[in-house]
């Protein structure tokens, strides 16, 4: 039966019940369950979105229904609505879902395949299943029918050479430069939240879309309609939280290495960039400063005055950030106090152990708030008061040696049926105790992600990566996905973070293209663990003597041609600052990224929705990265709808063409539309 329950709509059916109502503006949440109540868990829609949603119902003997129903499926048969805005989503009489905009067009359907459906198929496979796991838990499965047209941008990071998600399948799950972020953007005009932080799997076919979770007690998706990509996207994150306002820091250059090793060494570093006349906004200690992991704190012996440190890197306009894991060691000094109070990761079966990484480690479980405050209590302690207030949440998915998700259980539940939310809380923890302390707007850079890890100030950056020109390819259209899955801060490792020598002509061209695209993300940032390695002569019992560093990894390690052309880059960044804190105001405000597609500002150009080698910087800059070793040219399409200039060379060109670039080492094709109303001296 199709009933009107406050303001929602109710199909029930046996023992499924299923709610649709409005949540915010031209977006609706749908919940299905066979259970007898739903868990009330709003996971990603933390806060609830008021919606006025216009509910109807129709039965079949009601001659008015015959018209209302042409509408949607050309059929006289009972059902319900409830249009919110732009939106509209009907259940008909068997439980089918179908969403529509403000001008009847479909924008998703469910996909059932019965005897009594239109075309009728003796398979018995439903647009909505639900498995029986254990207990009220299920294996949960949601159906839709495929657009053989359709485009699909977003759903976080995945290692793979392609953008646009339609025809791939996608492990819903975090690993170590695999970012689960379950948002996309269709070019048919709807946005789609899976609102479930269940290990599972999605793969849009060109034969179906089939969303899983592994084990679930609910469905729980939300659509949004809009007439752009930019509304849609800028609605979504209305609903989930926006990014803060990035402070002036974050516009500029970032150094980091595997692994400066003392306070001596960091500090050297620092110097010598100011020597050369460098902008320096952020240094970084890396991993194993500490002395136990778990104990978050530095090894005294060797950073053996903190505060000092941090003072006279301030006092040159350079702030620290320190890494932090979320691994507990047993012979950690906060191990048995964490243990008793329940505030480390639990296996199902066998040794108590979930990361072997020179000892033997558990996470703290992130999911629980007084662990969250617990940590905190230690960071402030043990880095905030001494002047250490910029944080690396490292390791953040978190990186299970094995991933056997199934054998892990967090206070929220089991990994599998909770385990993607992770990343989030992780943050989360870190942002409250920054705001209490009274830092307006946090930074965390974090190595994952989920939905509405934005409003947490989650800085991602792309994991452990290969230093590699294939790599770097991935990495740009991962970027442009983070952006349009919500995660408007995004970053990488300049370089790719392990396999080449600084020695290597062809990673020292690497090196270029990447720092020259690195200019152009929204923080730019140096990090990586070059060869050869290097020992470490220390205490080999403690964390700071367990593992060595990396070789030198500074921009004037490369030889005097790349420091030359890094220093341009270095200053050109230093010249976009204005510009970038203006984005960074809209995407705080707005919801929209810095970094996206080119349909996202064109998206009446169909072209513009089939290019993933270039994107925008802002509204104003088209950029085309090199991506290829010992390519000096390069062809670039620019959007139609204006007028290009080659921000180098001063050339002009009508946008709606490809053009033929000349793009020597030195350089990196970037367009600017010729009615912009910012002057830049490139």
């Amino acid at each position: 039966m199709i009933f009107k329950k406050d303001n929602c709509l109710i199909y029930q059916y046996d023992n499924e019940t299923v709610q649709i109502e409005p949540w915010g503006n031209d977006a609706v949440r749908v919940r299905a369950s066979m259970n007898a109540s739903f868990t009330g868990n709003n996971w990603a829609l933390e806060e609830k979105a008021e919606g006025k949603g216009e509910i109807v119902v129709y039965d079949d003997r009601d001659a008015s229904a015959v018209v209302y129903a042409n509408m949607y499926s050309g059929k006289n048969e009972s059902f319900g609505s409830l249009t919110n805005g732009k939106i509209t989503a009907v259940v008909n009489a068997d439980g089918v879902l179908s969403f529509y905009n403000q001008d009847k067009k479909l924008l998703l359907k469910e996909q059932w395949k019965r005897l009594k459906d239109c075309p009728s198929m003796p398979l018995n496979v439903y647009g909505r299943e639900f498995k029986a796991v254990a207990g009220d838990s299920f294996h949960a499965a949601a159906r839709f029918i495929a657009d053989d047209e359709e485009k699909i941008f977003g759903m976080g990071q995945y290692q793979q050479k392609y953008m646009n998600m339609k025809g791939c399948m996608l492990e819903l799950a975090q690993r170590n430069s695999q970012v689960s972020v379950p948002f996309y953007v269709s070019n048919i005009g709807y946005g789609f939240l899976w609102n479930n932080p269940a290990v599972g799997k999605v793969t849009f076919g060109v034969n179906g879309t089939e969303w899983e979770a592994e084990c679930t007690k609910e469905l729980d998706y939300l659509v949004i309609a809009g007439d752009t990509p930019a509304e849609i996207e800028e609605t979504y994150m209305g609903l989930v939280g926006k990014a803060p306002m990035m402070p002036e820091y974050g516009f500029g250059f970032w150094q980091c290495k595997l692994r400066y090793q003392t306070q001596e060494q960091l500090l050297a570093v620092a110097h010598k960039y100011k020597e050369l006349g460098l902008p320096l906004d952020v240094i970084v200690v890396d991993f194993f400063h500490w002395t136990q992991q778990g104990e978050y704190k530095f090894d005294e012996k060797y950073w053996p005055d903190v505060p000092g440190m941090c003072k006279e890197l301030a006092d040159m306009g350079i702030r620290v950030m320190v890494s932090v894991w979320p691994t507990v060691d047993y012979r950690s000094e906060n191990f048995r106090e964490m243990m008793e109070k329940g505030y480390l990761v639990r296996t199902e079966s066998g040794v108590r152990i979930a990361m072997t990484c020179f000892g033997q480690e558990l996470f703290f479980d992130a999911t629980n708030p007084d662990a969250r405050s617990y940590v905190w209590s230690k960071i402030k302690k043990n880095y905030w008061d001494k002047g250490a207030r910029l944080y690396w949440l490292d390791v953040a998915e978190p990186e299970y040696t094995t991933y056997d998700f199934s054998n892990y259980r967090y206070q929220l539940g089991s990994v599998m049926e909770v385990g993607n939310i992770y990343p989030k809380l992780y943050t989360k923890g870190f942002y409250d105790g920054m705001k209490a302390e009274g830092d307006e707007n946090p930074i965390n850079l974090v190595r994952s992600a989920w939905a509405g890890s934005a409003k947490y100030g989650s800085l991602v950056w792309s994991g452990d990566i290969d230093s590699t020109f294939e790599c770097f390819r991935r990495q740009m259209r991962a970027g442009l996905s983070m952006a349009m899955a919500g995660i408007p801060w995004w970053t990488t490792d300049i370089g790719g973070f392990h396999g080449a020598s600084g020695e290597d002509p062809t990673f020292r061209k690497l090196f270029i293209r990447w720092f020259q695209y690195a200019c152009f993300c929204p923080v730019m940032r140096l990090h990586g663990n070059r060869e050869p390695q290097k020992g470490f002569e220390g205490d080999m019992v403690s964390g700071i003597g367990l593992f060595g560093s990396g070789a030198d990894n500074e921009v004037y390690s490369f030889g005097e041609e790349v420091f030359e052309i890094c220093k341009k880059y270095m200053f050109l960044r230093e010249t976009l600052k204005p510009y970038i804190k203006e984005q960074m105001r809209i995407t705080h405000e707005k919801g929209t990224p810095i970094m996206r597609p080119l349909f996202y500002d064109f998206p009446e150009d169909k072209k513009a929705w089939e290019t993933d080698d270039a994107y925008m910087f802002g509204p104003d800059f088209c950029v085309a990265p090199m991506m290829e070793e010992d390519l000096y040219e390069r062809e670039v399409y620019l959007p139609e709808g204006c007028t290009w200039k080659d921000v180098f060379s001063g050339s002009s060109y009508e946008g709606g063409q490809t053009v033929k670039v000349d793009a020597p080492i030195d350089k990196i094709p970037v367009f600017m539309r010729a009615d912009s109303t910012w002057t830049i001296d490139f």
